[in-house]
């Protein structure tokens, strides 16, 4: 039975839509500004929402990413009054599902509901049936969730894969985990990390030689791209690779086939390709530094793999994990105090998952076997870091109370939508706050946020957290 919300400040149509989509069977509810259908998303299991464009307190279309971060986001159809071509894009762009006109008949309003619920039905099951081996991927955010679920789709397709993101973030566990959930598990996962290749050793690592090709070929050698035959080939830090390599390598993913340095005859290979970088590729294409049709040969889906700092609770658990590992090997067993992991929860990790790592092992290492891990224990760096945070919020809060006008706690329709939801934002912190008395601890589990989040909303909005 679909869930149906309609955001428009229309009541005749809200009234006609509800009237209308009541007959599906399913349940229908309409809220009259931007503010209430937000809160009505965030606080029940929606399906479809049919959002209108000018509201009273703000732009449907820039409210779409905001409703995207629900951890189950509904399905979104705008409906607007304006024949806006540019509007009907940026919907597109958004990833909504459709965009229809007030001036359409009734039947495009049912048509377009009972398409958008039956996609929502497929996703779900498909969601259910997905089960993973996700090995040492640890986390449980919205953002690392919805990596997981490219990681599925990416496994059930033979299509090359592209892994984005900062240095740290876990790039070959991720093309570690499309490997194994693929149904090339049973082959190799052959990686080739293209920054650590002497440009004059590329064409040879990759395609082989035979003996004699040059000097030091004293025998024939299969390249990695043979030995991926029937598994993974995985090029880490694809943009290294070399212009003039490029194209033979375009042509070898193409035909899945080459000929080894000094060799007569093509080389067949079936492999699948994953490709990782953190750099831009397409501003690489721009710059003439990357070969714009293997780029587009290659990006076939992209995965972007979120910084640790925007993970929510997920450095918590990856320190958990890492510790729990260690005393499961009787390798430096160590117990965490909550301090310990309010400063871990605390810290931005510049370096990502491979910092935290390293960070982990250090503190093992430094503190000895049975130890118990306090903030003490952590590097000076990570510690003035986040003591400056803490300082920066009691010097900044008061100064920004005192100078909040008293125009930016109205809503109103010359208030700006983006001005009006940091508003709606600040006065949620502010309110928590005082409902929990201050309490961190209990402003956490009222609203469901990590520490670490709480604090990084506060500092945001120049709130004080004491």
């Amino acid at each position: 039975m679909p869930k149906v919300l309609i955001i428009d400040d229309d009541e005749q149509i809200c009234k006609l839509l509800t009237k209308v989509f009541s007959k599906t069977g399913g349940q229908t509810f309409y809220q009259q500004t931007l503010k209430e259908g937000l809160a009505n998303i965030f606080s029940a299991t929606i399906d479809i929402v049919f959002l209108d464009v000018n509201l009273p307190d703000g732009n449907g279309l820039e409210a779409i990413e905001i409703i995207k971060q629900h951890p189950d986001a509904p399905e979104i159809i705008i409906i607007t009054a304006d024949g806006n071509v540019d509007g009907a894009e940026l919907a597109m762009r958004s990833k909504a599902w459709d965009y229809i006109s007030k001036e359409g008949s009734l039947k495009d309003f049912k048509f377009a509901l009972d398409r958008a619920f039956e996609y929502r039905k497929q996703k779900q099951l498909n969601q259910l049936k997905k089960k993973i081996k996700r090995d040492a991927i640890i986390g449980e955010s919205p953002l690392i969730s919805i990596c997981l679920d490219k990681v599925s789709k990416a496994a059930n397709s033979d299509i090359p894969v592209v892994i984005t993101g900062e240095t740290g973030t876990g790039k070959e566990l991720f093309s570690r985990a499309i490997h194994t959930n693929s149904n090339r598990s049973h082959g190799g996962f052959v990686v080739v990390d293209c920054a650590a290749l002497p440009e004059h050793l590329v064409e040879s690592t990759l395609f082989g030689h035979t003996k004699g090709a040059f000097t030091g070929a004293d025998s024939d050698k299969p390249g990695l791209m043979k030995m991926a035959d029937k598994g993974t080939l995985f090029l880490d830090e694809i943009g290294e690779l070399p212009l003039n390599m490029q194209k033979k390598f375009l042509r070898a993913l193409q035909e899945k086939e080459f000929r080894p340095v000094g060799g007569k005859n093509e080389v067949k290979s079936d492999f699948r390709l994953i490709c990782a970088t953190h750099r831009d590729l397409s501003k690489m294409v721009k710059e003439n530094k990357f070969r714009e049709d293997l780029y587009f040969r290659i990006f076939s889906m992209n995965i972007k793999l979120p910084p640790l700092k925007d993970r929510e609770d997920d450095a918590v658990a990856i320190a958990q994990y890492l510790v729990t590992q260690k005393t499961a090997s009787s390798e430096n067993s160590c117990t965490m105090s909550t301090e310990f992991l309010e400063e871990i929860g605390s810290y931005e990790w510049p370096g990502n998952v491979r910092e935290l790592i390293t960070t982990i092992n250090l503190v093992c290492s430094n503190a000895g076997p049975g130890s118990t891990l306090f903030p003490h224990h952590l590097s000076s760096h990570i510690r003035a870091f986040n003591i400056r945070n803490k300082f920066s919020l009691l010097d900044h809060g008061d100064a920004a109370a005192k100078n909040l006008s008293p125009d930016a706690k109205k809503v109103g329709r010359d208030l700006k939508f983006k001005a009006y939801i940091e508003q709606m934002k600040h006065d949620y912190l502010q309110a928590l706050l005082s409902a929990a008395k201050g309490d961190i601890k209990e402003s956490c589990r009222r609203s469901g946020l990590s520490r670490s989040q709480l604090y990084r909303l506060l500092q945001q909005h120049n709130i004080n957290a004491l």
